[in-house]
Parts: C-alpha cells; structure tokens; sequence
C-alpha cells in the first residue's frame, strides 16, 4: 500500500517517532516516581544521624537513683592506722590506657586520697569527679593524688570517664572479687556500691583521715583541703 502512495511513508515515519518518543517520556515519569521514594529516605539520614549524635551527650546518659540513704555502712579505717594495702586494675593517662595500681607503690611519694564513689553515670559522681580537674593545683601544691575507686567494672569506668572528658588522676575498679577494697575499709553499702567516701592517706602510708559523706551530695572540697593542710 506503501509502495503505491510514497507520499504516505514520511507520515508513517512521523507517528513512529511521536510513539517512541511518547513511550520515553512514560518511562522517564516512571523512573523519577520510583526514585523519590529512594531520595526521601536519603533526604532524611542526616536528620537521623543528628540525633543520634545529640543522644550521647553525658547529660542524656545519667540515671539517677533518686534520694538515697546517706549512709549505709560502718568505716572500719581510723585516723592512725596504717592504711590496708590494695591492688587494682585501673585507667590511667589521657588515652586510659590500663594499668594495675598498689597504694603502697605511693609510700614516701605522695600523700593520697582515695575518693570512694557509688556508680558511674550517676549524676553526683559525673559532677564530684570532674570537679577535681578544676582542682588539680590545689591537690598538687598539697603533694596529693587522688584514687578513684568505684565497684563499676572496667568497661563501664572507661566509657564514662570518657564521656566526662577524662580526669587527671588513676581510675580504679574494685569490681571483682565485688568491692573487696570497699568492704575492707568499711564502705561497701548493703545494695553492693561503696559509700561516698573519702580516705588521706600520708607519706607513711598512715590514715589521716576518713569520712563517709552522704551518698546524695558532693563531698566539701574546702574540709578536704583543710585535712590535707594538716600533713604539712
């Protein structure tokens, strides 16, 4: 029929090219549809990824007890006794690198004071401790380090600390045997954490002084620094 009338062969060329080029255009709307879909989910990522930076923060992960009991325990150190010796593994330097600490390793070095606290993450021990970096000079021109010593273990120390942005003396765990250091120096509380407790300790190796505070709030920094001025 084509051959019969040539002059209808460029139309017959036409229409096939408006059929392909309709059938691109269909494909092509199709595609943009089912990508978006794809698009949204990407779109929304970085807002997903934001919170879950933001969720981190030490602030969000502080559990609080509630008031508790300010004192569950009987200290069995007295000024004038010479302090019982311990061994701990603990946390040491900027980078936390692990180290295992005895006390009596500080004989004719340093006085110390060992800080007794209940729990990582809780939200008196995240203010107590990092409130001794600001104190640093202080405990230097006393010629004192301080020990922290909590029943945590140590993956739960090192998480912290790291959260709290570090601190400047040695973390210790006294987490198994379960607070056998706690219990020896008489703050161990009957629920299994130690006391809010603070224990000096002099050049010799004598206890200075010990305390046991109450657990809901921060020991008196200035009562610290008077007993550390009596070893002078």
């Amino acid at each position: 029929m084509l051959r019969k009338f040539p002059v209808f062969l460029p139309l017959a060329r036409m229409l096939s090219l408006a059929l392909l080029l309709t059938l691109a255009l269909h494909f092509t709307v199709q595609h943009a549809e089912a990508a978006q879909p794809a698009q949204n989910i990407m779109a929304a990522q970085p807002a997903q990824s934001a919170h879950v930076a933001q969720s981190v923060d030490l602030k969000d992960m502080v559990f609080d007890p509630g008031p508790l009991k300010p004192v569950d325990s009987t200290l069995k150190v007295r000024p004038g006794q010479q302090a019982p010796d311990f061994a701990l593994p603990g946390l040491l330097g900027e980078n936390l690198g692990r180290q295992t600490l005895r006390l009596s390793d500080y004989r004719g070095k340093k006085n110390v004071m060992l800080s007794f606290i209940p729990a990582a993450f809780t939200p008196v021990c995240s203010d107590q401790w990092p409130g001794y970096n600001h104190a640093r000079e202080l405990f230097d021109a006393r010629d004192t380090v301080i020990l922290g010593l909590s029943v945590d273990n140590l993956p739960s120390l090192y998480a912290w600390v790291r959260e709290m942005k570090g601190v400047w003396f040695p973390v210790l765990t006294d987490f198994w045997p379960h607070g056998e250091v706690a219990k020896t120096y008489g703050v161990l509380r009957t629920n299994g954490t130690s006391e809010r407790a603070i224990v000096i300790i002099d050049k010799k190796g004598v206890v200075r002084f010990a305390q046991a505070f109450n657990v809901n709030t921060r020991p008196d920094l200035g009562l610290i620094m008077q007993e550390l001025d009596k070893l002078k």
